[in-house]
């Protein structure tokens, strides 16, 4: 997870219900539990952002912004973390 509070919500810190998948859809899901993209959310939050078209997309770009951070602090080049994102999920969010 992107947090070290797993157990509070990461908007709002009340108690954590659930995990959402800043990258998600059928497969994106399970890459972004290997690649960590999670944040701990209650319930009403995580309802809030599959309901808003807006919030979705800011939680894809900010999944693609956390793995080309990781890669970047692994030693790739910024451009090269990008190139590696997009093969991974099959597009950018930016």
């Amino acid at each position: 997870m992107i947090t070290d509070f797993n157990e509070l919500c990461a908007i709002c810190n009340k108690q954590a219900t659930d995990v959402h998948h800043l990258i998600f859809g059928t497969a994106k899901r399970r890459l972004a539990d290997e690649d960590g993209l999670t944040i701990p959310l209650c319930r009403e939050h995580h309802e809030m952002i599959h309901r808003n078209k807006e919030l979705q997309m800011m939680s894809e770009i900010a999944g693609q912004l956390a793995y080309e951070k990781d890669k970047v602090a692994e030693g790739m080049l910024p451009a090269e973390a990008r190139v590696d994102f997009m093969v991974r999920y099959g597009r950018s969010y930016l």
